[in-house]
């Protein structure tokens, strides 16, 4: 029953339809029925039988409601892949784009460049249309002598010599047991890793960070270089201090903290050694369990970039000293050990 109400169904339809439509409808379903009888199983198309629907692709708006033997999608791509070759046959039939340049012009381009080191393609091409040579940039470009530029220091290069006169500042946050965010800012001195400052904020301004570093630089000296992120809590105010007191400001790149490694790497090991052990009450709390780890840091702990030596300088006890004894930091987390005398 249901074959017979579609085929009603198609006949009424076809009252109101085109007679072009109805003779494409119909080439469409005798070619493939013609396919079908040529064939055991699956059918097997030519060349020409993909011409076919790809010319009544273009001609006939309906044709995908006639398609049975293969899906749209690939008279679509047999579509794109006639545009391909057309346009390929197409650009290999004429003449390739630019004619070859002369071997003596490309030995003129080198001579030039050789002989003005200043020059650029730009100047080159001027003084080529001078003695009647007419030439893009690019052209010129492309022959031109080749220099090594001079080799730029590097930014470990900048750290390493620079390293008695710098100090760097950064923030990193830490969680409360009642899911508060404190703030804890650090200002380090590169020389001996040494942690000059360091203060604890639920709010950090560029009033109150601007406050830290006049309160690391009291009576001394400050260092030349100031190196820091590009967080907008270092505003006018921070810059208008840094100034005041003498230093020049070097900041990194943006999104590179590798940039500024030493305060990174001091961080990551106040993390690891102190703070990834602790569950921080609040911001008093916090001050008193880093001012113990700052306090084991400086005096203590040794550092590989300090040939295992501490910050401050820690001198090894001879074995004839006595027994050695093992003293608690931080509440047990750390140990120093040292010798006295029996």
């Amino acid at each position: 029953m249901i074959p017979i109400l579609r085929a009603l169904a198609a006949f009424v339809q076809s009252l109101f339809r085109s007679r072009l439509a109805m003779q494409a409808e119909i080439l469409a379903l005798r070619h493939q029925l013609a396919v079908y009888q040529r064939t055991d199983a699956r059918p097997r198309l030519t060349h020409a039988d993909r011409l076919l629907w790809v010319w009544l692709s273009r001609v006939w708006a309906e044709w995908q409601d006639a398609l049975v033997f293969v899906k749209p999608e690939t008279v679509i791509a047999w579509r794109r892949r006639k545009f391909c070759q057309y346009w390929t046959r197409l650009s290999r039939s004429g003449k390739p784009g630019r004619p070859s340049v002369p071997r003596e012009i490309r030995d003129l381009i080198r001579r030039m460049s050789t002989a003005n080191p200043l020059w650029g393609a730009p100047r080159i091409v001027g003084e080529l249309a001078k003695i009647g040579i007419d030439l893009p940039r690019s052209t010129v470009a492309k022959y031109m002598v080749r220099r090594r530029r001079p080799p730029s220091a590097t930014w470990r290069a900048f750290l390493r010599n620079h390293v008695r006169e710098t100090v760097a500042t950064d923030f990193f946050v830490v969680p409360t047991v009642k899911n508060r965010i404190l703030f804890v800012f650090l200002i380090l001195a590169h020389e001996r890793r040494r942690v000059l400052h360091f203060n604890v904020t639920a709010y950090p301004t560029a009033e109150w960070t601007a406050q830290q570093i006049v309160e690391a630089f009291p009576w001394t000296d400050p260092s030349k270089y100031l190196l820091r992120d590009r967080d907008g809590v270092y505003g006018a105010w921070f810059r208008k201090r840094v100034t005041g007191l003498g230093m020049k400001e070097v900041l990194i790149a943006p999104q590179s903290p590798w940039q500024n490694p030493f305060v990174e790497r001091l961080i990551g090991s106040i993390r690891r050694e102190c703070l990834d052990h602790t569950i921080v009450l609040g911001e008093r709390h916090l001050k008193r369990v880093l001012t113990d780890y700052f306090r084991y840091y400086h005096r203590w702990r040794t550092h590989q970039s300090l040939e295992m030596d501490s910050p401050e300088g820690r001198a090894a006890c001879p074995a004839e000293q006595g027994r050695v004894i093992e003293v608690a930091e931080i509440g047990g987390l750390h140990h120093h050990y040292v010798r006295i005398a029996a």
